[in-house]
């Protein structure tokens, strides 16, 4: 009967590179980051509902609305929670709340169709701004230079430069 030592290796088996562990190590504590609490109703109660908004006109968060005799915020926050209680997913609650009561009744915009456009539009915005500020820049500093009376012209470059040390010797005491 022959016992293993643990010290010695197979020489059919790779040896596992101490990064690799390090990066299954984050990925699994980042995950059960993410999921803590991802079954516990209170959480996901409050999850949703901050994703909706009331429709009551107060244009308020549904969990946040604090429109004073609200007709809508109650109901909608027991029909939530009746939701979450039953153990609905999310895009079910969702779905159900946009079929009751309209696309308006979420917070966010989808990501699907037309709907892109919110996400998208404001990086356009920003990139369509900073080409307008760097072409109006380029054309102030291109511009022709004024006109001086007399037919003289201004002076630029290597001859200001030229003056400008003719001044500096003229003006030494």
């Amino acid at each position: 009967m022959h016992l293993s030592n643990s010290s010695t290796t197979n020489p059919k088996q790779k040896p596992v590179h101490p990064g690799r562990k390090l990066a299954q190590t984050l990925l699994l504590c980042a995950a059960v980051v993410a999921l803590l609490g991802a079954g516990d109703p209170a959480t996901r109660f409050t999850e949703i509902g901050h994703q909706m908004m009331c429709i009551c006109g107060c244009n308020q968060i549904l969990l946040e609305c604090n429109h004073v005799g609200c007709p809508a915020s109650d109901g909608m926050r027991n029909e939530l929670m009746a939701a979450v209680s039953r153990g609905d997913s999310d895009s079910l609650v969702e779905q159900g709340f946009v079929q009751k009561y309209g696309p308006t009744v979420l917070a966010a915009p989808t990501t699907k169709g037309f709907d892109r456009i919110a996400y998208i539009l404001p990086f356009v915005a920003l990139i369509l701004g900073f080409g307008l500020v760097v072409v109006l820049v380029r054309s102030w500093k291109n511009r022709p230079a004024p006109a001086i009376a007399g037919g003289l012209r201004p002076v630029r470059g290597a001859e200001l430069e030229q003056f400008r040390d003719q001044a500096g010797k003229e003006t030494d005491l």
